[in-house]
């Protein structure tokens, strides 16, 4: 037990001419401060306090010998010419040595400042310091710090040696064994002059404009409990957990794969095989008929019509000859490559009933280099955006281990597991499964990308007549993305702040707009948005949000100027859905509204006659209406998370149109197979549960540190992961389960011409 001594000093003079100046010499150190004793705030606020008690550095913490004396020179003076009354106490401390799992209790002033010695019990490596104290204000520090007299437990010194972090109601550290070479260190306690650093405001006792206050009440009640952190076994199996948790996908999707394999190959060897068996792929060339059903009311046209009074035989098959499919021109500009079809184009594309032959007239091969581009680009993307992520959230860890400032990064601190460099590394491993399923899903996407070839290679005809047009290249992005919002999302956790806050919201964006676009995709292969547009349409949104988290919080003119731009991006893309692409902002910018008023004065009140497109008309109005009501609720509540507003925004999009396509395949008489089935409840259950824990906050850096601390919790799975950690690991499978919907809803529709497949 190491024993420590106490100085307490009282005068009661007034006089800052003439401070009391206090000497203590030791035997490796000396200590020294004055009474009245004056702390500084901001705008030159001077905070002056008669009463101060400091404590010793122990000469010899480290001994182990037995109680030895110390020789204590007290040094006390004043330049005064008069006598100055000063009242000096010395005690010696009971309880200097804080004992694991023990809660102490003790108060502290900003002129009373304490700090004790802990010393690693001989099994333990890792400990954390839990601080608790019932009243938020005044604002505290606690700090960590090496065996060094003299220990810095002044307001105004506390941040220069060890680990600190501000404190209002809670505060967590946590200490290796190998960063201290004694195996012990000091905790020490400093209460702030000022509250502004938690949060608060100036102290109420301050009136009008007086710079200069006496004796503040400004006593903190507070618990310190230290307690044994994980050991390195507890590390292995979050790792093992993690990895095979997500490993286990893959034995899934190969199970899936065999059986599927070994089904195939029963029916063939029967002679019962389908073009089609639910796997995407075409498998064989029989003759099969059309399953829509003879009384289908979706758009009761005539086949003829459909190709615009041609009859279309193979509306994907390569070019006429002499053509230049490989042309950049063709590839890149909204021109057809089919000639003989300009004329009509724009008269098959408006008519009231739609067939997925008609929007897919272009060039099969030419179509798919337009879609790959986006693969190539979200490449391109990722490297550049992700190389300078990397150096700069290294460069913030680094700032963070070398000051020892934890007000920098926004930790779970109840729940942060250090390793290496890293002081929060559960937050890194939970994000292992993004990448791994986006893998996992870029190898599934590639099996049906191969086994289409193959088909297309056999010149199969039924795999250019039948069922979706088969374009991997969004799908190969939307891996590339969930893989990217995983090793974003691991960055951004290595110090989450105010600054950083895109790197984990930026892909998820991308996420969102690639889903969207690859549904509208599905049935509209040749009118579908370029990689081009689209990837600068997620960059202006990447910027308003950056815009939004800067001026959001106080600035009403940004939300006007943000809902206005918001409501009129959503009358121009109805415009567009409505008409199928065939009214170009380019050609003339203020013709979409225009056309859009006219259309709404003709059809609705002039006449009063049902809407040309209905389906699509309702998908519209409840798109506006929805998307108008996101810009009501920004302008009359301004929330204050910008970046998970814009994130809600995408996400009711993308689930609004997903409902609208799933109510109208049914309704068009189609059905859902098993695996898309499967994966639809799979969806819907994954996402439920990881939102519950996604809406428990456990920090957030719009607040000050030490605000953001009050929420944070112990960890709940395996003592390594907190909620925050459970929502990485389900929002990946719900992500995964997502695009695994995308890719298998239209698997029912591959023994379908496709001009009896509806547009919707």
């Amino acid at each position: 037990q190491v024993d420590a001594v106490r100085v307490y000093v009282n005068s009661s003079s007034e006089n800052l001419q003439y401070p009391v100046l206090f000497v203590v010499r030791q035997q490796k150190g000396v200590l020294s401060w004055q009474v009245p004793l004056i702390f500084r705030g901001l705008y030159q606020r001077t905070y002056n306090y008669q009463e101060v008690s400091r404590t010793l550095c122990p000469s010899e913490p480290a001994s182990e010998t037995g109680p030895s004396e110390q020789i204590i020179f007290v040094d006390v003076a004043s330049m005064a010419p008069f006598n100055i009354a000063y009242e000096l106490l010395v005690t010696r401390l009971e309880n200097f040595q804080l004992e694991t799992n023990k809660p102490f209790n003790f108060t502290a002033s900003p002129s009373q400042p304490q700090y004790f010695l802990y010393k690693f019990p001989q099994d333990v490596d890792s400990v954390i310091i839990k601080v608790v104290s019932d009243a938020v204000y005044p604002c505290s520090v606690v700090s960590v710090q090496d065996i060094v007299c003299p220990v810095y437990d002044l307001d105004h010194n506390v941040e220069f040696n060890g680990v600190y972090q501000s404190m209002t109601k809670q505060a967590a550290i946590t200490v290796q064994r190998k960063d201290f070479p004694g195996e012990q260190f000091f905790v020490v306690f400093v209460i702030k002059p000022e509250d502004y650093a938690c949060g608060g405001s100036v102290p109420s006792s301050i009136h009008g404009n007086v710079n200069r206050t006496w004796n503040l009440q400004r006593t903190k009640n507070l618990q310190v409990t230290i307690v044994p952190s994980i050991n390195r076994s507890v590390y292995i199996q979050a790792m093992f957990f993690s990895f095979l948790s997500f490993l286990s996908f893959y034995l899934g999707s190969v199970i899936v794969a065999f059986v599927h394999y070994i089904r195939v190959r029963r029916k063939a060897s029967s002679g019962r095989l389908s073009p089609e068996d639910g796997s995407g792929i075409m498998t064989s060339s029989h003759p099969i008929t059309s399953s829509t059903p003879e009384g289908s009311s979706y758009g009761a046209i005539d086949e003829s019509s459909s190709s615009g009074g041609r009859q279309l035989s193979s509306p994907e098959r390569g070019p006429p000859a002499g053509s230049d499919t490989d042309s950049s021109v063709e590839e890149e500009s909204d021109f057809d490559t089919m000639p003989e079809i300009e004329s009509d184009k724009n008269v098959i594309r408006t008519k009231v009933f739609l067939y997925l032959s008609d929007l897919s007239r272009k060039d099969r091969r030419i179509v798919s280099k337009k879609y790959k581009i986006y693969f190539w680009n979200i490449i391109t993307i990722a490297v550049f955006y992700a190389l300078p992520v990397i150096q700069l959230v290294i460069t913030y860890q680094t700032v963070v281990n070398v000051t020892g400032n934890q007000d920098i990064c926004y930790y779970n601190f109840l729940c942060a597991h250090p390793l290496g460099v890293l002081s929060a590394f559960n937050n890194i491993l939970s994000n292992v499964g993004h990448t791994l399923l986006g893998f996992l899903f870029l190898l599934i996407v590639l099996r049906r990308d191969i086994l289409h070839r193959r088909a297309m290679e056999m010149k199969d005809i039924y795999t250019l007549d039948y069922g979706i047009p088969k374009h991997f290249g969004l799908f190969y992005a939307m891996g590339i993305a969930l893989m990217m919002e995983g090793v974003l999302s691991a960055c951004y956790h290595v110090c989450p702040n105010y600054s950083n806050f895109q790197f984990d919201t930026s892909f998820m964006y991308m996420i969102a707009g690639l889903c969207m676009l690859k549904l509208y995709q599905t049935r509209h292969p040749d009118i579908n948005a370029s990689a081009y547009s689209a990837y600068a349409s997620f960059a202006v949104v990447i910027c308003l949000a950056v815009l939004g988290v800067v001026f959001g919080k106080n600035g009403m003119w940004f939300w006007v100027i943000f809902s206005m731009i918001h409501v009129l991006a959503s009358l121009a893309l109805s415009t567009q859905i409505y008409y199928m692409g065939r009214f170009k902002i380019g050609e003339c910018y203020l013709g979409i509204f225009r056309r859009a008023a006219m259309v709404l004065y003709t059809d609705c009140i002039q006449q009063c006659s049902r809407p040309m497109y209905m389906d699509r008309m309702v998908l519209l109005i409840v798109g506006n209406l929805v998307n108008w009501s996101f810009a009501i609720f920004g302008l009359v509540y301004r929330p204050r998370d910008f970046a998970s507003y814009i994130l809600g925004i995408f996400i009711c999009n993308l689930l609004l149109y997903l409902a609208f396509y799933i109510i109208m395949k049914l309704r068009s008489s189609e059905k859902l197979l098993p695996i898309p089935l499967f994966c639809i409840v799979a969806t819907a259950v994954v996402w439920a549960a990881a939102l519950y824990f996604f809406f428990q906050t456990l920090s957030s850096w719009e607040e000050t540190p030490a605000e953001s601390r009050e929420k944070n919790r112990p960890c709940i799975l395996l003592g390594f992961f907190d909620d925050h950690d459970v929502w990485h690991f389900l929002s990946a499978a719900a992500l995964f389960f997502s695009f695994l919907v995308l890719l298998t809803l239209d698997d029912d529709l591959d023994t379908v011409r496709r001009d009896k497949i509806p547009v919707f």
